[in-house]
């Protein structure tokens, strides 16, 4: 260990790890930055293909980017960014979705979305796929969607958390990876990686953080893991806390895993564009072609695909790609693709899923969840962020926040230190 005895312990090197450790080193406190993998980034992860070209395994796009922090850090680091409109902006291609299908389609989805809003409003919470129109032949479609956007199929989802999302509706991307943007973010911190953390143990007047490298003793420690290494205890908290356990619990992450194909003879496809394996089911990929104009197809599977597919390995995600882009464009089309790289995030062990959504009933967890620990354990994460959660920038603020709370805790102390040596 670098060193065993420090201020602050911060537990998880992702976007909000490294955001609150970031913070904590410019107000001067002595922190350690404790990371399980042996990189940073956490759920953002970028790797670079055989071309070269950086590819992000987890989020990839810098939403509402006209208010997200991570922006500002891109332009700190002189990152290019590109801020072309995300493909979901534009109307898909029309292989098996008519341009009339498309318009009944958006009329179904926004009122779909109308009725959710409505509903959010109302006492009870209740399951998003309660507000699907029984009628609609785009149900399947809406589905897909949904799990897109959460991780998780519409019947899993409550409706207040799903309307308490906040976007603005500009998105863009960094060429290096958002991945790479975060871990280089943190690249100057104090660190410990490949170090998993098992027990924190804060009976004492000071904190015992258990690793698998030693031991750590800290004044303070913000917690930043998933809600899902939260919810399987990974981590042992004595005196034990059910409260945090049970909220994380009603906080699951979803599953959101990309699969990046190559794609010979890409000029055929406009750049940024993007299509549905099928309309008429919630088990589908969604196929962004060429994305930063590369001979690619970023293919991303979600909610119960996503879990079936991992269930059955890598291969299975090739396999389901190839047969729904061979039903839209023939059976030659599966000579032009090649996989490249897929992550699945459910088997990641550090990780177990992609980002939380609120089970019905459970819309307030992310308070509770949030919510220090006798001053002493701190937490953040998407998880635990009101109107930005399954995001990066979400991670970021509640990073900060947890600092900026630990920074006033230890300047409250120490005047009240001072007060008592000057009666």
């Amino acid at each position: 260990m670098p060193d065993s005895d420090v201020e602050v312990v911060v537990i998880g090197g992702g976007a909000a790890g490294v955001a609150a450790a970031k913070r904590l080193q410019q107000a001067a406190v002595r922190c350690l930055l404790v990371e399980a993998r042996q990189r940073l980034g956490g759920r953002a992860w970028t790797v670079i293909d055989p071309a070269g070209n950086a590819l992000d395994l987890g989020c990839g796009w810098l939403h509402s980017a006209d208010r997200n922090p991570w922006v500002k850090v891109a332009k700190q680091q002189r990152a290019a960014i590109d801020e072309t409109p995300p493909p979901w902006t534009r109307p898909p291609l029309e292989f098996g979705f008519s341009r009339a299908d498309q318009k009944d389609y958006r009329k179904a989805l926004a009122d779909f979305f109308g009725r959710v809003a409505r509903a959010a409003d109302d006492q009870n919470d209740v399951a998003v796929s309660t507000l699907l129109d029984p009628n609609s032949r785009w149900n399947g479609l809406i589905n897909a969607i949904g799990t897109y956007i959460s991780g998780a199929d519409l019947d899993r989802l409550s409706v207040k958390d799903f309307d308490r999302y906040e976007d603005s509706g500009i998105n863009y991307r960094v060429f290096k990876g958002y991945g790479a943007l975060v871990s280089d973010h943190g690249a100057d911190l104090p660190m410990m990686l490949d170090c998993p953390v098992t027990a924190i143990d804060h009976r004492g007047r000071r904190l015992h953080v258990e690793t698998h490298k030693g031991g750590i003793t800290a004044d303070q420690v913000i917690i930043t893991v998933p809600s899902a290494v939260l919810a399987a205890e990974r981590i042992a908290f004595t005196p034990a806390l059910p409260e945090k356990t049970e909220a994380a619990r009603g906080l699951p992450l979803g599953l959101a895993d990309k699969l990046f194909l190559s794609l010979e003879r890409a000029e055929e496809f406009d750049k940024e564009t993007r299509l549905f394996g099928r309309t008429d089911r919630k088990g589908t990929g969604g196929y962004h072609f060429r994305p930063f104009g590369r001979p690619q197809i970023e293919v991303y599977f979600a909610g119960g695909l996503a879990a079936e597919l991992e269930a059955k390995g890598e291969e299975a995600f090739f396999d389901y790609a190839a047969f729904e882009l061979t039903g839209l464009f023939g059976n030659d089309f599966a000579k032009r693709i090649r996989p490249i790289r897929v992550h699945q995030w459910g088997q990641d062990p550090f990780a177990l899923g992609s980002y939380s959504f609120a089970l019905p009933g459970f819309a307030d967890c992310r308070a509770v969840l949030a919510a220090p620990v006798d001053n002493r354990l701190f937490f953040a994460g998407e998880a635990c962020s009101p109107h930005d959660f399954s995001t990066a920038h979400g991670g970021f603020l509640t990073g900060v926040a947890a600092a900026d709370q630990v920074i006033a805790v230890r300047h409250s102390g120490a005047a009240d230190r001072r007060g008592a040596r000057n009666p």
